[in-house]
């Protein structure tokens, strides 16, 4: 998911690792320090439009190194969350950097998610912009619920449950989209999904060539 910034938003130092407050927490988080940079997969290609597979073996050197991977390439790509998908790997896992509407930053992983929204009668849908870094380039007004829930796994197997609000229940429904095939495209009517892939198909090179520039001062 990309990063909106809005400057009438609160700035505030706060920060929930993991579903949990902390006290302090770099600007980069250290999984970048030891990522490398994979290619984000965009919209039309065979692993974004079909549900991602579960993941089967926790604490193993290669799932905590794809999310080292996820975390590098969704910061080079300014991304406020990021799919396994969306690196090629289908797996039911997603990352993610995300602020909620109290600017309270939010910063962790999940695997297996299972995606959980207030039910019908007490849910309150917001349009409101959205973009996504295997779309680049182009944002629309999505409507989405206030409030979500993720419940699932860290990379060693203990159960979580991540909370959301604002614009991280956003990140939340965007990126559990993800895993079951979906892009926020999928959400959109014909009219503005080919609205979306215009502004994409003008702006792509713009993005990529940023999101070189941004790797190579990483790797600097």
């Amino acid at each position: 998911m990309a990063v909106r910034h809005d400057p009438s938003r609160p700035v505030d130092r706060r920060v929930r690792l993991q579903g949990r407050p902390v006290d302090a927490y770099p600007a980069l988080p250290p999984e970048t320090e030891r990522g490398s940079v994979r290619r984000i997969t965009v919209v039309g290609e065979e692993v974004l439009s079909r549900p991602c597979r579960e993941v089967t073996e926790f604490g193993t050197p290669e799932l905590s190194a794809l999310i080292d991977d996820m975390f590098l390439t969704m910061h080079v790509a300014d991304g406020a969350g990021l799919a396994a998908n969306q690196v090629g790997v289908d797996l039911r896992l997603f990352v993610y950097d995300c602020p909620d509407d109290d600017g309270i930053r939010h910063v962790g992983h999940i695997v297996n998610p299972v995606l959980d929204l207030p039910d019908p009668g007490s849910r309150r849908l917001v349009d409101d912009s959205e973009g996504c870094l295997s779309v680049p380039g182009a944002t629309m007004d999505v409507p989405r619920t206030d409030r979500a829930v993720v419940r699932g796994f860290d990379k060693d197997g203990h159960p979580l449950v991540i909370e959301g609000t604002g614009y991280f229940a956003r990140c939340l429904q965007h990126e559990s989209d993800h895993l079951v095939g979906h892009t926020y495209l999928d959400r959109l009517s014909r009219r503005d999904r080919r609205d979306a892939l215009r502004q994409m198909e003008g702006r792509r090179d713009d993005v990529f060539a940023r999101r070189a520039v941004k790797a190579a001062e990483l790797s600097g």
